[in-house]
């Protein structure tokens, strides 16, 4: 035993329980320890006492027995704070536990801490006008991204072996490449999102954000299967973390294409190296076949940012407009914006473009199994943002015209995934600058566990660091 916080994976955490290396209190209280300490910012709650009752209680035969988690500010906790990492719900405690939360408790986690947010999960950055600025385990002056950034800060510094996500637009992908983790973002409905959450806009997924690829699947064995709370969830899969390499066959001769950009995100010289030099190798390690086709994604549209904002003029309810002044300056002006404008004219735009992107992925993967790409343009930018208008340099507002599409650039890489339902992982692909790149891999509808095995492959082959370097901090 040490005296700072376990820095292995989950998996290998139970392990040590099991073998009496190491005690569920002692992990916990190295943890608390590390957390109190940390300058990173990346908990808005800690649940002490009660943690610690349940590691005392803990059965280490479960999956996750004993293991310390965290669970994302915008998921429910009865008793927690259930705040949306905004100003408005500053005082407002959840009332009940989410599906995907009652299952890890079921499977022995202790649930620790709840990890910072971007306010509603709205942009790539994780600073608040409720919790300030969460800082990058890599680098304190830049952003672990958004909207899982505390979470990956959490894990990636060292804090917390494993912590929850979700993913919209690229949340949990995003932030696992800015901080060097593991990052799948499932299928649309692989694991509920119940109860009481708005089914709408039909892109959000949840999951976790691990640093290593067995932990995710081991996590997927414990949350995902079908709940009634949530009608679109699917139904159950068995042996996502036994059934870890046991594709490789199946995957020999799949077609792969790399298209760094997608056809629509500018990115940097630096990382479109790194992420091709990491494409090329996992696709010759994996005997996979590369094929040249096209690929042109339409950037996202101002129509559709719009109508997102749906479900949270439903959240707030009749606090806004008098409460605008407590959001922050991204939240407050897409909510003007669309209060003013958003019309059925405008709701039509957005749908038709949902659907143009579903043909794009549609007809793209009729001709290729994966899709190579980045996960973001750019390394991590400043802690307390605002989105970068620069990529090297490539000025997005003279590429773009205007600051929404400008904005978008840094999404345009994860937001097809989430248009279209399709499961997508980020793996590390080394660093630029001193900070990590990912790379993405997008894949066919319900074939989450080819996606794990070729991370596997790369995480063999090339591992990554299971922490930010002098983590914890």
């Amino acid at each position: 035993m040490t005296d700072e916080a376990w820095t292995g994976d989950a998996c290998s955490l139970v392990d040590a329980y099991r073998k009496g290396e190491i005690t569920p209190p002692e992990a916990l209280e190295l943890s608390l320890a590390a957390i109190e300490g940390s300058s990173l910012n990346a908990f808005s709650h800690v649940d002490a006492d009660p943690a610690r009752h349940a590691a005392q209680q803990a059965d280490v035969t479960l999956p996750f027995g004993g293991v310390p988690v965290g669970i994302k500010e915008l998921e429910s906790v009865e008793g927690w704070p259930l705040t949306e990492a905004s100003l408005v719900f500053a005082d407002r405690v959840a009332t009940h536990t989410s599906t995907q939360v009652r299952r890890l408790q079921g499977a022995g986690a202790v649930l620790t801490a709840q990890t910072t947010a971007s306010e509603f999960g709205g942009i790539n950055v994780t600073s608040t006008r409720l919790h300030g600025a969460t800082r990058n385990p890599w680098n304190l002056e830049r952003t672990p991204g958004g909207s899982s950034g505390g979470t990956a800060a959490a894990v990636a510094g060292g804090l917390l072996p494993i912590a929850s996500g979700g993913d919209g637009g690229g949340s949990i992908r995003i932030p696992s490449s800015f901080t060097g983790m593991f990052g799948l973002k499932s299928n649309f409905g692989r694991i509920p999102k119940g109860p009481f959450v708005h089914q709408i806009p039909h892109t959000v997924t949840v999951g976790c954000i691990s640093r290593s690829v067995r932990d995710t699947a081991r996590w997927y064995d414990v949350c995902n299967g079908y709940d009634p709370h949530d009608t679109h969830s699917l139904p159950r899969v068995e042996g996502w973390e036994a059934g870890l390499g046991s594709h490789r066959q199946e995957l020999r001769g799949k077609r792969a294409v790399i298209a760094v950009d997608l056809g629509v995100a500018v990115v940097h010289p630096e990382v479109t190296a790194l992420v091709m030099a990491g494409a090329e190798s996992l696709i010759a390690d994996a005997g996979l076949a590369r094929v040249d086709v096209a690929v042109n994604f339409p950037p996202a549209l101002f129509e559709w940012a719009m109508s997102n904002l749906v479900t949270l003029a439903a959240e707030l309810g009749d606090k806004y407009p008098a409460c605008e002044s407590d959001l922050t300056p991204e939240i407050m002006l897409g909510l003007n914006i669309a209060s003013h404008h958003y019309d059925l004219t405008m709701a039509a735009t957005a749908e038709r473009f949902r659907v143009g992107v579903h043909e794009v992925m549609a007809n793209l993967l009729d001709e290729v199994d994966f899709i190579f790409c980045s996960t973001n343009p750019d390394v991590a930018f400043g802690a307390e943002g605002p989105m970068p208008t620069k990529v090297g340099d490539v000025d997005l507002m003279e590429k773009f015209g205007d600051i929404m599409r400008a904005g978008s650039n840094q999404g345009n890489l994860t937001f097809p995934a989430n248009f279209s339902g399709n499961p997508a992982v980020s793996i590390p692909a080394g660093t630029f600058d001193g900070l990590p790149v990912g790379m993405q891999v997008i894949g066919r509808h319900y074939e989450e566990e080819l996606l794990l095995d070729l991370a596997l492959i790369a995480e063999r082959e090339r591992p990554w660091p299971l922490v930010a370097p002098g983590a914890p901090l």
